[in-house]
């Protein structure tokens, strides 16, 4: 190698080298770099076709959600309708307000905005 480095056609032996070494990287690079886009190419693939199946059981169940919570929400409302009827016919019936307090601190229990 000190031959090649001594002479100009030695410098352009080691200049072509240098750009064949790098041409090796960046082919190596674009390589990988191919491989990576087969394997994300197929995993997209795989799964547009695993939502096309559940994206259906997704809408209905999600229809179902909002429609059970409707009827959730219609019967608090009557709940509480009927115990404040139930409030103002016998006001001795639920505790008074502080035991009621106490008694009643679920934050899931409260009206809806």
């Amino acid at each position: 190698m000190s031959e090649a480095v001594l002479t100009p056609l030695g410098f352009l032996d080691t200049t072509y080298s240098c750009y064949l070494a790098t041409c090796f990287l960046v082919l190596s690079r674009l390589g990988r770099l191919q491989d990576s886009n087969a394997v994300l190419s197929h995993f997209n693939d795989y799964s547009e076709y695993c939502f096309a199946e559940v994206s259906g059981d997704f809408a209905k169940h999600t229809c179902l959600l909002k429609s059970m919570k409707s009827d959730l929400d219609y019967i608090f409302q009557k709940l509480r309708s009927i115990k404040a009827r139930i409030l103002a016919t016998y006001p001795d019936a639920f505790p008074d307000s502080p035991t009621r307090e106490a008694l009643d601190r679920r934050t899931d229990l409260e009206m809806p905005q």
